[in-house]
């Protein structure tokens, strides 16, 4: 199939054949109805396998309406054999047409002869369970992204009002400068009065506070409606990031213990074990290596000879999602005091440097993972040096966390850990 946003170009063929492919065309609609009829079409024709290209997005509808309607079917026909009702997702760079031959079905074409000859890079696609805990993971980290733009463009604005909070706070979207933003957004006009809302921890003095919030004495009235639409629109964002968690949270309330394996990890915690599970499975069974894994998230070397020269070991791709986050995971991990990690990190920084670094450790991470995942081991830490009071506040927080989210949590040992 050739995939449109508003067409399908079809081509149903025999490869079980001697010479040329003879290809039956039709070209169907994507609307439902036009896939209802897309999977009788290929009942009637007897079709056991389906190769579409990764269009976009326009994919998915077709691969939705394709399992719902025809596979099942197809898995049940009388004398069905093992391919019997599987669906591949081609990725487009694989099925590329020569420059200016670029046609409909031929492409169709091209992508059953390329599938019979093992020519196409094939996508893995999840079950539909799973890919509702990506669209769930991928829409809170969007809002994340909308946080962190907002943060932005509240300091640009305070800096073109001459308030130089930023300067003296370390988080501009903290509980103290929240409240100052507040009073400044309901019209108070003197800087100490704002000032005294900071919190006695901020390291500022209050005179400094102040002096950067000097210019609210003339404030124009625009720029307090627009930071305290920025405020709304904070309490916004945050409250639609709450809802979001707790719906990841309910969806994987049944691998419950898979999320608390993977956030004892350094580096980790709920949050990203809720983004790791939604992109490789609760038990990553896909993938039957740690190798494996690691090759199609993209943490692993890569290899580009050619006359048996190296030209390099440049990472491949891989999935996205997953190397953001082990990338973000190794940064974090390699900051905890004692840890193999940090370990890692200073044996291989002053050689490598701190990128390939940190690629060294979410390679490690991701092998971690999945035998974490695959093999239902907990996580034991072999640095020599973890102080006992650090893992209890860990432990602690970890708890909180996932008791805030619904999770009911046990303690092996009650008093290891301090009470959550």
């Amino acid at each position: 199939m050739d995939v449109h946003k508003r067409t399908l170009a079809v081509v149903v063929s025999d490869v079980e054949i001697d010479g040329e492919y003879a290809f039956e065309r039709r070209r169907f609609g994507s609307n439902p109805a036009q896939l209802r009829l897309l999977a009788e079409w290929l009942l009637e024709q007897q079709v056991e396998e389906v190769v579409m290209e990764s269009t976009a997005q326009y994919w998915k509808p077709v691969w939705g309406a394709l399992e719902r309607y025809w596979k099942p079917l197809c898995q049940k026909r009388e004398g069905a054999r093992p391919m019997s009702g599987a669906l591949h997702l081609a990725q487009a760079q694989s099925n590329r047409a020569p420059h200016g031959r670029k046609k409909d079905f031929p492409d169709a074409e091209r992508l059953v002869k390329r599938l019979v000859a093992q020519e196409l890079t094939l996508s893995f696609v999840p079950d539909p369970e799973q890919r509702l805990w990506r669209t769930l993971t991928r829409a809170k980290y969007q809002q994340t992204r909308n946080r962190v733009q907002l943060q932005n463009r509240l300091e640009g604005l305070l800096e073109e009002a001459h308030i130089k909070l930023s300067s003296l706070v370390s988080d501009l979207l903290g509980v103290s400068a929240r409240r100052m933003l507040k009073a400044l957004a309901e019209g108070e006009t003197d800087p100490g009065a704002v000032a005294a809302l900071a919190d006695y921890r901020l390291r500022a003095t209050p005179e400094q506070l102040g002096d950067a919030l000097g210019a609210c004495r003339e404030l124009n009235p625009v720029y307090r409606r627009l930071v305290k639409a920025a405020l709304e629109e904070l309490e916004l964002i945050e409250k639609h990031m709450g809802q979001l968690e707790q719906e990841m949270a309910d969806l994987l309330r049944p691998h419950q213990d898979s999320v608390q394996r993977l956030a004892e990890v350094p580096g980790l915690g709920v949050d990203s074990a809720h983004q790791i599970i939604a992109q490789v499975g609760a038990t990553a069974a896909t993938f039957p290596s740690a190798a494996e894994l690691s090759s199609w998230v993209g943490a692993c070397p890569g290899d580009n000879e050619s006359a048996e020269v190296n030209h390099g070991h440049r990472s491949p791709k891989g999935n996205r999602p997953m190397r953001r986050i082990l990338n973000q995971a190794a940064n974090a991990a390699v900051k905890q005091k004692g840890s193999i990690f940090e370990i890692l990190y200073r044996r291989y920084v002053p050689r490598l440097g701190h990128n390939q670094t940190i690629g060294v450790i979410a390679h490690r991470l991701c092998r971690l993972i999945w035998k974490i995942l695959h093999q239902g081991v907990h996580y034991e830490e072999r640095g020599p040096a973890v102080s006992c009071r650090s893992k209890q506040r860990r432990t602690a927080r970890m708890i909180r966390e996932l008791r805030s989210l619904g999770y009911r949590v046990q303690l092996a040992n009650p008093q290891s850990a301090v009470s959550a």
